[in-house]
Protein backbone atom coordinates (compact mmCIF):
# COMPACT_ATOMS: atom_id res chain seq x y z
CA UNK A 1 0.00 0.00 0.00
CA UNK A 2 1.68 3.36 -0.81
CA UNK A 3 1.06 6.00 2.00
CA UNK A 4 -0.24 9.33 0.55
CA UNK A 5 -1.44 12.41 2.54
CA UNK A 6 -5.36 11.31 2.09
CA UNK A 7 -4.94 8.05 3.41
CA UNK A 8 -3.19 10.12 6.56
CA UNK A 9 -5.62 12.24 6.99
CA UNK A 10 -8.42 10.35 6.77
CA UNK A 11 -6.79 7.72 9.74
CA UNK A 12 -6.43 10.34 11.85
CA UNK A 13 -9.79 11.98 12.08
CA UNK A 14 -11.07 8.41 12.20
CA UNK A 15 -8.58 8.41 15.11
CA UNK A 16 -9.79 11.38 16.69
CA UNK A 17 -13.49 10.76 16.65
CA UNK A 18 -12.70 7.23 18.14
CA UNK A 19 -10.86 8.90 20.38
CA UNK A 20 -13.62 11.44 21.09
CA UNK A 21 -16.31 8.43 21.33
CA UNK A 22 -14.40 5.94 23.45
CA UNK A 23 -13.17 9.03 25.94
CA UNK A 24 -17.04 9.44 27.08
CA UNK A 25 -17.39 6.17 27.69
CA UNK A 26 -14.53 5.99 31.11
CA UNK A 27 -12.05 8.87 32.79
CA UNK A 28 -9.06 6.63 32.63
CA UNK A 29 -6.81 7.78 29.97
CA UNK A 30 -4.40 5.09 28.94
CA UNK A 31 -7.22 2.58 28.83
CA UNK A 32 -9.05 4.93 26.41
CA UNK A 33 -6.34 5.33 24.04
CA UNK A 34 -5.03 1.65 23.96
CA UNK A 35 -9.11 1.09 22.72
CA UNK A 36 -8.93 3.97 20.80
CA UNK A 37 -5.29 2.37 19.26
CA UNK A 38 -6.91 -1.10 18.47
CA UNK A 39 -10.44 -0.08 17.59
CA UNK A 40 -9.18 2.84 14.50
CA UNK A 41 -8.09 0.23 11.96
CA UNK A 42 -10.73 -2.28 12.65
CA UNK A 43 -13.58 1.53 12.29
CA UNK A 44 -11.73 2.61 9.39
CA UNK A 45 -11.39 -0.92 6.80
CA UNK A 46 -14.29 -1.21 8.21
CA UNK A 47 -16.88 1.76 8.52
CA UNK A 48 -15.26 4.47 7.09
CA UNK A 49 -13.51 3.30 3.68
CA UNK A 50 -15.93 1.28 2.47
CA UNK A 51 -18.72 4.19 2.87
CA UNK A 52 -15.63 6.79 1.35
CA UNK A 53 -16.12 4.29 -1.66
CA UNK A 54 -19.46 4.04 -2.10
CA UNK A 55 -19.72 8.15 -2.77
CA UNK A 56 -16.41 8.37 -4.32
CA UNK A 57 -13.79 6.78 -6.17
CA UNK A 58 -11.27 6.94 -3.88
CA UNK A 59 -8.93 4.20 -3.57
CA UNK A 60 -5.90 2.90 -2.08
CA UNK A 61 -3.02 2.52 -4.44
CA UNK A 62 -0.08 -0.27 -4.95
CA UNK A 63 3.38 -0.38 -5.93
CA UNK A 64 3.38 -2.62 -8.83
CA UNK A 65 4.35 -6.12 -8.78
CA UNK A 66 4.48 -8.56 -11.87
CA UNK A 67 3.02 -11.31 -9.88
CA UNK A 68 0.22 -9.46 -8.46
CA UNK A 69 -0.63 -8.00 -12.38
CA UNK A 70 -1.21 -11.77 -13.17
CA UNK A 71 -2.92 -12.73 -10.23
CA UNK A 72 -5.02 -9.90 -9.05
CA UNK A 73 -6.78 -8.74 -12.41
CA UNK A 74 -9.28 -6.79 -10.33
CA UNK A 75 -6.91 -4.60 -8.52
CA UNK A 76 -4.80 -3.54 -11.48
CA UNK A 77 -6.08 -0.12 -11.18
CA UNK A 78 -4.35 0.68 -7.95
CA UNK A 79 -0.89 0.05 -9.53
CA UNK A 80 -1.10 1.72 -12.66
CA UNK A 81 -1.14 4.55 -10.89
CA UNK A 82 2.63 4.64 -9.87
CA UNK A 83 3.78 3.63 -12.96
CA UNK A 84 1.82 6.41 -14.75
CA UNK A 85 2.85 8.96 -12.88
CA UNK A 86 6.64 8.44 -12.53
CA UNK A 87 6.51 7.17 -16.60
CA UNK A 88 8.45 3.84 -15.23
CA UNK A 89 7.16 2.32 -19.11
CA UNK A 90 8.02 4.50 -21.58
CA UNK A 91 10.80 3.12 -23.33
CA UNK A 92 10.60 -0.58 -22.05
CA UNK A 93 10.18 -2.93 -24.79
CA UNK A 94 7.80 -5.96 -25.66
CA UNK A 95 9.91 -8.35 -23.78
CA UNK A 96 9.80 -6.75 -20.74
CA UNK A 97 6.23 -6.05 -20.89
CA UNK A 98 5.17 -9.27 -22.03
CA UNK A 99 7.37 -10.56 -18.76
CA UNK A 100 5.71 -7.49 -16.08
CA UNK A 101 2.29 -7.99 -18.10
CA UNK A 102 2.17 -11.05 -19.87
CA UNK A 103 0.63 -10.84 -23.69
CA UNK A 104 -1.92 -8.62 -24.84
CA UNK A 105 -5.17 -9.05 -24.09
CA UNK A 106 -6.39 -7.12 -27.00
CA UNK A 107 -4.83 -5.31 -30.07
CA UNK A 108 -5.62 -1.38 -30.52
CA UNK A 109 -7.72 0.34 -33.92
CA UNK A 110 -4.31 1.65 -36.22
CA UNK A 111 -6.57 4.33 -37.82
CA UNK A 112 -3.59 4.94 -40.37
CA UNK A 113 -4.11 1.03 -41.65
CA UNK A 114 -7.87 0.81 -40.39
CA UNK A 115 -7.23 -2.59 -38.50
CA UNK A 116 -6.20 -3.57 -35.37
CA UNK A 117 -2.37 -3.01 -34.55
CA UNK A 118 0.11 -4.99 -33.14
CA UNK A 119 2.16 -2.17 -31.85
CA UNK A 120 -1.31 -1.03 -29.04
CA UNK A 121 -1.47 -3.68 -26.58
CA UNK A 122 -4.37 -3.15 -24.23
CA UNK A 123 -4.83 -4.74 -20.92
CA UNK A 124 -8.04 -4.84 -18.74
CA UNK A 125 -7.69 -2.95 -15.16
CA UNK A 126 -11.20 -3.59 -13.49
CA UNK A 127 -13.43 -1.43 -11.95
CA UNK A 128 -12.67 1.13 -9.25
CA UNK A 129 -14.47 0.76 -6.51
CA UNK A 130 -17.73 2.49 -5.89
CA UNK A 131 -21.44 2.38 -5.82
CA UNK A 132 -21.92 4.26 -8.94
CA UNK A 133 -19.04 3.09 -11.24
CA UNK A 134 -20.24 1.42 -14.43
CA UNK A 135 -16.87 2.09 -16.31
CA UNK A 136 -14.17 -0.47 -16.68
CA UNK A 137 -10.54 0.72 -16.64
CA UNK A 138 -7.98 -0.27 -19.36
CA UNK A 139 -4.80 0.65 -20.73
CA UNK A 140 -3.01 0.94 -23.85
CA UNK A 141 0.77 0.48 -24.50
CA UNK A 142 1.55 2.39 -28.01
CA UNK A 143 4.89 0.99 -29.27
CA UNK A 144 7.34 1.94 -31.63
CA UNK A 145 10.11 0.13 -33.02
CA UNK A 146 9.51 -2.51 -30.50
CA UNK A 147 9.23 0.31 -27.60
CA UNK A 148 6.75 1.97 -25.76
CA UNK A 149 6.17 5.59 -26.67
CA UNK A 150 2.90 5.90 -25.11
CA UNK A 151 0.85 4.99 -22.42
CA UNK A 152 -3.03 5.90 -21.98
CA UNK A 153 -5.15 5.21 -19.59
CA UNK A 154 -8.83 5.03 -20.56
CA UNK A 155 -12.71 3.56 -19.30
CA UNK A 156 -15.10 1.19 -21.06
CA UNK A 157 -18.59 1.83 -20.35
CA UNK A 158 -20.12 -1.23 -18.88
CA UNK A 159 -23.83 -2.11 -18.99
CA UNK A 160 -24.83 -4.43 -16.27
CA UNK A 161 -28.34 -6.65 -17.13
Amino acid sequence: MVITITLIISFVVVFVLAWLFIKTIGDNKWVSLLITLIATPLLYFYMFYPLVNIFSSYHHQKYFNAENWAEYPELRFEMMDQLNKDNLLIGKTKAQIITDFGTAEWFGWDDSIKANSKDQWNYNMGFKPGAFNNQQECVEFKFKNDTIVAVKTYKLEKKFE
